[in-house]
């Protein structure tokens, strides 16, 4: 962090011997005065959802009920070209998924990857749909004086919280809500910690001392400072990474365990069940226009295997 960057004057734990060492004492701001109803909470379940849903959809391709036949095929031809963008961006490791797909079949290797991206999509969904609703749990908690969007992105909110003692004034939280805590690897923390500071930093609405948080939606924990591994150092005094255990009951009121049998009872009452991807049935329409694509790319051979490693490395990592 910048040398400008100094320790915000909140009250901090300062037993040595605890996990939470430096991080904000939480028992001097005023706690909650009601708990969200089951029928509130489900009201800002069923909005998180839909808005999840307009993000980043669970799946990865719908049909309308009055779509035509040449509609339905359309949308395939497209889910198709989707799967053909995803294996190139999504390979991970481009010689290890090179030298897997060897001499495998283009089917097989399509279905592979529709599965493996129905999986990430799921994934993407579940976690606009929790940064959805603890921003929602913040604003009806009535806990906080305010709580406002930073306007970076949906995940991003600040709130205004009291003391106990009326003499101090308010503290302000920055949140940047993630899905868990490998959402950012190990060399974007940095990044992370100094853009989130330099937003409470210059804030120009803001009195009072501030504490920026990275709040992990669905990992176990408490919360702890994030330590430089070369100097011992915390990244910055005031960032925290507050996980789910924490995360919830501030917010919300609420167990990370009663937030997630809350969703449940709701997916249960409203929602079909999903399938396993394993047992996921993908039209044909789907695979052919992928293995039309890789065909027209130059990576099948005339029976539709994968027959040259070396060619799809060079697809990989060509721009």
């Amino acid at each position: 962090m910048p040398k400008s960057t100094v320790p915000q004057n909140y009250p901090r734990i300062t037993d040595e011997n605890s996990q939470e060492y430096g991080c904000l004492d939480i028992s001097l701001l005023v706690s909650h005065k009601k708990k969200i109803s089951f029928a509130e909470m489900e009201r800002m379940i069923r909005d998180a959802i839909r808005k999840a849903n307009q993000k980043s959809s669970r799946r990865s391709f719908s049909i309308p009920p009055d779509a035509t036949a040449e509609d339905i095929l359309d949308i395939y031809h497209a889910a198709g070209k989707d799967l053909f963008k995803y294996f190139r961006k999504y390979c991970g490791d481009p010689a290890a998924t090179a030298y897997q797909a060897y001499r495998k079949h283009y089917r097989d290797i399509g279905a592979e990857q529709f599965r493996n991206r129905t999986v990430q999509r799921g994934r993407m969904n579940s976690g606009w749909r929790y940064q959805f609703l603890v921003l929602d749990c913040a604003i009806h908690s009535e806990r906080f004086r305010s709580v406002s969007d930073l306007g970076m992105a949906e995940a991003d909110f600040n709130v205004d919280i009291e003391f106990a003692e009326a003499d101090r004034e308010p503290l302000n939280l920055y949140v940047s809500v993630k899905n868990r805590k490998n959402t950012l690897g190990g060399q974007d923390w940095p990044k992370s910690i100094r853009a989130l500071e330099d937003i409470a930093k210059n804030d120009r609405n803001r009195t009072g001392p501030y504490c920026c948080v990275f709040g992990i939606v669905m990992d176990r924990g408490q919360r702890y400072i994030k330590i430089q591994r070369k100097t011992g150092q915390p990244y910055s005094f005031n960032t925290e990474i507050w996980l789910s255990d924490f995360l919830w009951p501030f917010f919300a009121n609420y167990s990370y365990e009663e937030i997630m049998t809350f969703v449940l009872d709701l997916l249960l009452k409203t929602a079909a069940v999903e399938e396993l991807s394993t047992q996921m049935k993908i039209p044909e329409e789907v695979l052919e226009c992928f293995g039309e694509l890789c065909r027209d790319a130059g990576l099948l051979d005339a029976e539709g295997y994968f027959d040259d490693s070396h060619k799809l490395v060079k697809f990989f990592v060509s721009k």
